[in-house]
């Protein structure tokens, strides 16, 4: 096939991952983005350590995407946990599963990944162009804000890449949202996923309280019921136990107006024994005394007791039911820029197998552009690596058709 000049929109994960597909099957790749520099939002997610993908048997890990699992499907197959590790490694990044099944780095770093893959597709003939702001489509082709002003590029396809609207001061930020609705391309509204939600706490509680975690716990949503630890916010909760939580706290709230996460404080005690050990203390010592002696709970724990307990806390049945079903009423996500990232998007059913958009023919989409949503944990970054895979592969397909 005679080499074509293909555009990408966008230097995260997945258009660097298109344009490393496309530039080795010998096609002129160009990759534009708005900002200074590639991969910002993938740099700013390994600060404290990259998590790259996830070591869970592949079967349960390819259905942590929500409703889009069977649509990411093809894609993941293409591109699994362990195909991104192999080439991780032929970048000179080596990689180790953690305790908890993610696998990072052994550097614990996203830079040097990042510069080896922009070498890699430097050496391959891949143009980078940095502070280009795409802004729409003309009939001469797509159009770009630049330093040295209005710019436009003819390509023989395009693949957009531009992430969905969380962290937007990385890049991120949603604009072509408008552009691609004008155009008739089926879109979701975007909204915050992973991400933390606001709670009506007491000034008294979070003057004393935000910041402090919340320990070896155990939650329960319409998610599903997962231990770890959070935090108490000024705002409300944040952190990895309240994400896992997100997408079904978020809907709920759509649907209802009001949604609760349950804490269970001691998840090591039955419900019975904390009756028994509770009904033990003397009826005239205070409830933090109480708590501590008869739950094992002090600080935080027996803070939240207190703030959220309802019923008599003075009865053992009701305060040790209490303790192990928590309810923390949510009332709204955090606004989308503070999320890690976003759910809605591009419609699957607007674009063909091949990730083209149906009512732009030669434009494709992939990675956060999509309408899908993973957890944390690796699954965001697989996924976005695998659609940029499936896009660049659609785009060969079509190209090969045009001829």
């Amino acid at each position: 096939m005679t080499a074509k000049q293909i555009a990408i929109i966008g230097g995260g994960p997945a258009g660097l991952m298109a344009a490393e597909v496309l530039s080795s099957s010998g096609h002129a790749v160009t990759i534009y983005d708005g900002m200074p520099t590639f991969g910002r939002k993938f740099l700013l997610a390994g600060k404290s350590g990259l998590n790259i993908t996830h070591s869970e048997d592949y079967q349960r890990f390819a259905t942590r995407f929500g409703a889009a699992s069977d649509r990411l499907r093809t894609a993941l197959d293409a591109l699994t946990p362990a195909d991104v590790q192999s080439w991780a490694s032929s970048l000179g990044t080596e990689t180790f599963t953690g305790t908890s099944g993610r696998v990072f780095p052994t550097v614990m770093k996203a830079s040097p990944l990042l510069r080896a893959w922009l070498k890699r597709l430097e050496t391959q003939g891949v143009k980078l162009m940095t502070r280009h702001r795409w802004t729409g489509f003309t009939d001469d082709g797509l159009t770009f804000e630049t330093p040295n002003g209005l710019k436009t590029i003819h390509s023989d396809a395009t693949l957009l890449a531009l992430g969905g609207a969380s962290w937007p001061r990385l890049g991120a930020d949603g604009s072509w949202f408008p552009l691609l609705r004008d155009k008739g391309v089926g879109i979701t509204d975007l909204q915050p996923a992973n991400c933390g939600f606001d709670v009506n706490w007491s000034d008294v509680f979070k003057d004393r309280f935000a910041g402090a975690p919340l320990k070896s716990v155990t939650t329960t949503s319409d998610a599903g019921t997962f231990p770890g630890e959070f935090v108490i916010s000024r705002h409300g909760i944040e952190g990895s136990l309240v994400y896992a939580h997100s997408a079904a706290l978020r809907e709920r709230l759509i649907r209802q107006s009001n949604a609760t996460l349950l804490v269970d404080l001691a998840p090591g005690r039955s419900v019975e024994r904390l009756e028994r050990d509770l009904a033990r203390q003397d009826g005239k010592i205070s409830l933090s005394n109480r708590l501590r002696k008869g739950a094992g709970l002090e600080g935080v724990k027996a803070a939240l007791v207190r703030e959220l307990g309802t019923q008599s806390l003075g009865d053992p049945a009701q305060l040790a039911l209490l303790i192990k079903a928590l309810p923390i009423p949510v009332t709204r996500p955090r606004p989308i820029a503070e999320a890690i990232s976003s759910a809605g998007g591009i419609r699957f059913d607007a674009v063909d197998e091949r990730y083209m958009l149906k009512a732009l023919p030669g434009v494709f989409a992939a990675g956060e552009m999509l309408d899908w949503e993973a957890p944390t944990g690796g699954y965001l970054l697989t996924a976005c690596f695998a659609t940029g895979r499936a896009a660049a592969a659609g785009i060969n397909q079509w190209l090969k058709s045009q001829v």
